[in-house]
């Protein structure tokens, strides 16, 4: 269910988002970084806004603590 408290983003908003390009994001989905769920006849994919924090902050954890691959 989508409420204003949980935002659905379609992949090039989650990709503004994380200043990634769409096909990385999609990427990501498909490889399990991202959460994800398909939407609709054509099943394009949608991503909670949470998830999208979620993953930026984990990024800035690992950034701050020097493990950057």
């Amino acid at each position: 269910m989508v409420t204003v408290n949980n935002p659905v983003l379609t992949v090039s908003e989650a990709a503004a988002m994380l200043n990634a390009h769409p096909n990385s994001v999609r990427r990501w989905a498909e490889i399990g970084l991202l959460p994800y769920f398909r939407l609709g006849l054509r099943g394009d994919r949608r991503f909670h806004k949470e998830d999208i924090e979620r993953l930026m902050q984990s990024w800035q954890v690992e950034q701050a603590s020097g493990s950057i691959r």
